[in-house]
């Protein structure tokens, strides 16, 4: 296992890379995570084949604050990172598993040419740049404080972000909770003030006009989605199981139900 320095123009990007033989999978984590939210794939049997590649955004995890933050910390930004990433270790047309924001970023990446193998993702619903699209595909409370989009976290801001988002049992990794604690509250604010006014790439049609395998996996029970919304995407290379909502799993079933999860990724990606 190795975790690479890669120098960019949004900052140094800390990267976990187990530097594995086989076909590469990229993994991206969401809003005020880490890299090591992936600890269960990193783990598991059945994607030891793989090359498993991992990299925290800027102003996360182990990546150093984005020297432009307004040019780092939106969807464009972030599919730019990963770009140069993937440059950096010579990767080309990887799996990809997108998180949530993770997701956004990967579906920005692929709509700006960006070649990918595949896509999964989870805790992302493809959106069109309107507030409309958002309503429909979000559960969004006008009336409750979104934290989503807050600069500054209380601890009891930081212990309620990650409860809901990455929570097990009622329970919060110490260290996952210290990774939302440090992430720069920039990223929050501007990332979701830009796309609210800035707009980004149409994911709907993204996703339509997708020629790689394409695979949705949310938590069943997974608070922040309108799961309909899912149902009326245009995804014509869907993968076969549809779809999928995965039981006994909030937004982040890849470690509320790693087992389950860990069969379906590597089923995707044919490890």
């Amino acid at each position: 296992m190795k975790t690479h320095a890669i120098e960019t123009d949004f900052g140094t990007i800390a990267v976990q890379d187990n530097e594995a033989d086989g076909p590469v999978l990229l993994l991206v984590h969401g809003n005020s995570a880490c890299k090591e939210v992936f600890a269960p794939q990193f783990a598991a049997p059945a994607l030891q084949g793989l090359r498993l590649v991992a990299p925290d955004l800027p102003g996360h995890g182990h990546s150093t604050d984005a020297p432009v933050p307004e040019a780092a910390y939106t969807f464009g930004g972030y599919a730019a990172m990963l770009e140069a990433v993937q440059a950096a270790l010579g990767i080309r047309a990887p799996w990809v598993f997108g998180w949530s924001l993770g997701g956004h970023a990967a579906l920005e990446m692929i709509g700006r040419g960006t070649p990918v193998a595949g896509l999964m993702i989870s805790g992302t619903p493809p959106v069109a740049p309107s507030v409309e699209s958002f309503m429909a595909a979000f559960n969004i409370d006008p009336a409750a404080e979104n934290l989503t989009a807050k600069r500054n976290f209380t601890d009891a801001d930081a212990m309620a972000y990650a409860l809901h988002t990455g929570g097990i049992g009622g329970e919060v990794d110490p260290h996952l909770l210290a990774m939302v604690r440090r992430t720069d509250g920039r990223a929050r604010e501007i990332m979701f003030t830009s796309a609210m006014t800035q707009g980004f790439i149409d994911e709907r049609a993204v996703v339509a006009g997708l020629d790689a395998p394409f695979a949705v996996a949310n938590g069943a029970e997974d608070v922040f989605l309108q799961h309909g919304y899912f149902d009326g995407l245009e995804a014509p290379t869907l993968w076969r199981h549809g779809m999928l909502r995965v039981d006994g799993a909030g937004h982040a079933p890849f470690r509320q139900t790693p087992r389950a999860f860990n069969a379906l990724l590597a089923e995707f990606v044919g490890a």
